[in-house]
Parts: structure tokens; sequence; C-alpha cells
């Protein structure tokens, strides 16, 4: 069920969550719902912003006729195949172009950011390295830090672009190729996309912004237990956060903010063609967007009001 959350002047989001609340998320968070809005909301409350939860893993879905009252839509990670067949990923692609194509603002984190990618047709699937988990420093590209700067929401002040900043990763699957419009933004030594954007109004992000160190602490017992993860890369995931020094989680939570709030020179880009969304073949891995191009896109995206 949809509910509701006030917070940012008069801007209505939609966060489509494609995983189920865990144990650990209700109890300390009350669920992952409270940990995405606490994190891209504003924290202020002082005005009127509103934030639609939809459970699109359970097959729970905005309106068609609700799309266009939104500003921006969020996407996020999810224990599901983003290259999978499942109906509701396949609803869900058909979702992203529809509101892309629309204009509207889509951020994809994790399972979201493959989503993206796969909707706006780029290829995804099993990461060559296998699991990343833990917290990595990700490695801006070359153009962002040619003397260019980002003006961040709220009272953050503008500064410079870090060279790299670390951020929190729970992944299996990864962007094998971007698609046809899309900008590498970011990479990482075991990731080569780890943030892409298409035009001024699709980002995808491969980690987690609005995960705290808790909740990666947890997701570690948990994969462990599971047996999804060896024991060996639960325990350097752990030493990953005290090697980093933990994630840098104001500068991700503050670009993700600066973008769904539009930012400035908030124009309309053309919207793509509608691809076939059906699963790619995983027998080969086609890395597109080593060479990065004008970081001009991501420089507005992530500018406040």
């Amino acid at each position: 069920m949809a509910k509701p959350a006030a917070g940012r002047g008069g801007r209505r989001y939609a966060l489509l969550l494609a995983l189920w609340d865990s144990e650990y998320a209700k109890e300390v968070y009350g669920g992952y719902y409270n940990v995405f809005v606490a994190a891209f909301g504003d924290a202020s409350g002082g005005t009127d912003e509103r934030w639609d939860c939809f459970c699109v893993i359970a097959g729970e879905f905005p309106a068609p006729e609700e799309l266009a009252s939104y500003d921006g839509f969020v996407v996020s990670g999810s224990p599901r195949d983003a290259h999978g067949d499942e109906p509701w990923v396949r609803r869900l692609c058909a979702l992203v172009q529809t509101v892309h194509a629309m204009r509207k603002r889509v951020l994809g984190i994790c399972f979201g950011h493959q989503v993206l990618c796969r909707a706006l047709g780029g290829r995804v699937g099993r990461a060559r390295n296998g699991w990343d988990v833990g917290v990595r420093k990700v490695t801006f590209a070359p153009d962002l830090l040619e003397g260019r700067r980002l003006e961040f929401l709220g009272d953050l002040v503008e500064d410079d672009l870090p060279r790299s900043a670390a951020l929190i990763e729970v992944h299996q699957d990864e962007v094998w190729e971007i698609p046809p419009t899309a900008t590498v933004l970011a990479y990482s030594e075991k990731t080569r996309v780890e943030v892409f954007a298409v035009g001024e109004h699709a980002l995808g992000i491969q980690g987690h912004p609005e995960y705290t160190v808790d909740i990666l602490h947890n997701l570690i017992d948990r994969l462990t237990r599971q047996n999804d993860i060896r024991r060996s890369v639960g325990e350097e995931a752990r030493r990953t956060v005290a090697e980093t020094g933990g994630p840098d989680r104001a500068f991700w939570t503050a670009l993700c903010k600066g973008f769904l709030g539009g930012g400035r020179g908030d124009r309309p880009q053309p919207a793509p063609p509608v691809r076939e969304t059906a699963a790619p073949e995983v027998t080969s891995c086609a890395v597109a967007g080593c060479g990065f191009t004008s970081a001009a896109a991501m420089i507005q995206l992530a500018r406040s009001n």
C-alpha cells in the first residue's frame, strides 16, 4: 500500500520497493521505506513534499493516470535479478521506460540501477568479479575532476568534487553495457559502471547511498548465514568498513537529493526509443562506456534549486 510522508515543498515522489522488509529493517527503522525517506527526503519536515511507497515486488504499481503527478521515482535494491523474466520485473522496466519518456526523474539504486540500464537499452548480468560486499572507494570520471564544482542542497556549501567517495556495496549483478545515450560518471576497481546518467533525468548508482553501516553489518550476517557469500567474503567486507572509515554517506545522499530536486538547468531531453526488455543472454560480458564523455549533465543534475 502506498503511504505518504511530508517533506520538500510541494514535490511528490514514488518509491518503488523491489524487496521485502528484513526483520532488522522493521525492528530498527520501521522498514526500508523509512530508510529511503530519511536518506533522500527533506529532514526538516517543514514543507509538503510527499513520498508514496509501492511494493513492486508484490505487484503493486502506481496507476497510469497518477504518473504525471510525480516529480520523480526511486527504484530500490532487490535480491532478485534485474536481468530476469519475472512478470513484475518486466512490468517495472516498462514503467521506467514510460516515466523516462515523460521526462520524470528516475533514480535507480543497485537493482534499480540495473533495471534503469536494462529499460533504457543497456545490458546487465552477473558480475564478472563475483559478489561485491562492503565499503568501496568509487572514483569519478576524469572530466568531473577538471575544475568543475557541485552545489549541494540545503545548508551544504559548494565544495570540490572529491576524486573518489566511499560507498556501501551489496551486489552480485552489474551493468555490462550502458544505454546508448548514457554517460559513465564513476567506476571502481571491481565494477566498471558504478554510476551512470542518461540526460538529466535518469541516474543509476550501483551502491547503496541510503544504507547505514549497521544495515550493512546485518546484511553481511544474513548473507553469510544463508550461504549466499563465503565467510571469508563477509570478513573482508567488514574489514573494508574500517579501512575506508565508512561510507561518505552525506556526500551521496546530497547528490541524490540534488538530482531528485531538479537542480538547475532542468531542461527536457529527447526520450530514447522504447526497447525490448527481454532478458539478455548471459553467455558473454560486453562492457561498454569505458571512455568518459562530457560531465555537463551530471553537474547540472546534481545541483540544488
